[in-house]
């Protein structure tokens, strides 16, 4: 059983106003949390040269990275340098895309990688726009894929895409590996807004119940992108909302 209240994170893009790492980690300690999902904006996968200085700071402040992303992989050899950041810091996973255009090699490549790391990988379904937004798509190709490709199940997105996220969570169970816990409210456009979860139209206690019951689950991450110069207040009752659920 994955212990919610002591290991719930939040994603790093919910802070894209704040750029700076310092700046980044402050905002995630005023949450009373230790962990994040940090992504490209606070740090350059690509850039080894600065891995172990950022990581220092994240080791200082104490906040552990649980994973990172999300990465849209094309099937380019620099892609191997996400894994060696993310195996650095120490986390099991990174939450994922594949681009369309690069199928059908992309995935036994990537997959070959999260192996040589011992890493897992979490397709991130972002909304009806997206090609894996779709719950027979990503089940047709995690029912054809290896052990390591499994699911990072966006709530609000999955919402966006008219579909339900506890028939994902419950039907992809086996592969359901990480979470951005986010809620949307939709005007009658379907213009969608984000809202503090469990406010909205998901259905907050009963995903919990099912993620935290999941026996691969790795990270489950909040993600609020409202109030992008000053996110702090909603999170933290994103945070309260969770903790008092779990």
């Amino acid at each position: 059983m994955f212990d919610v209240k002591n290991n719930l994170g939040v994603q790093s893009y919910c802070f894209r106003h704040f750029t700076a790492v310092p700046d980044l980690l402050s905002q995630i300690k005023a949450l009373g949390l230790t962990r994040t999902e940090v992504c490209r904006i606070h740090i350059d996968f690509n850039d080894e040269s600065k891995f172990a200085g950022i990581l220092g700071q994240f080791k200082a402040a104490g906040i552990a990275i649980s994973s990172i992303g999300v990465q849209t992989f094309r099937g380019d050899p620099a892609e191997e340098k996400w894994f060696e950041f993310a195996k650095l810091a120490g986390c099991r996973m990174i939450a994922m895309s594949f681009d369309l255009k690069a199928l059908p090699t992309v995935i036994p490549a990537t997959e070959k990688l999260a192996e040589k790391y011992d890493m897992l990988l979490g397709i991130h379904n972002h909304g009806g726009y997206n090609w894996l937004g779709n719950f027979d798509m990503v089940s047709h190709i995690l029912s054809n894929s290896g052990p390591r490709l499994g699911l990072c199940l966006d709530t609000a997105w999955c919402l966006q895409s008219g579909e339900d996220p506890m028939k994902w969570a419950e039907k992809l169970n086996a592969k359901f590996f990480s979470a951005h816990i986010k809620d949307f409210t939709f005007d009658r456009a379907g213009k969608w807004t984000d809202v503090i979860v469990g406010t909205g139209n998901l259905k907050l206690k009963e995903f919990l119940a099912v993620a935290s019951a999941a026996p691969k689950m790795t990270a489950l991450t909040l993600e609020y992108e409202g109030d992008i110069t000053n996110p702090g207040p909603a999170l933290k009752e994103c945070v309260e909302a969770v903790k008092g659920t779990a």
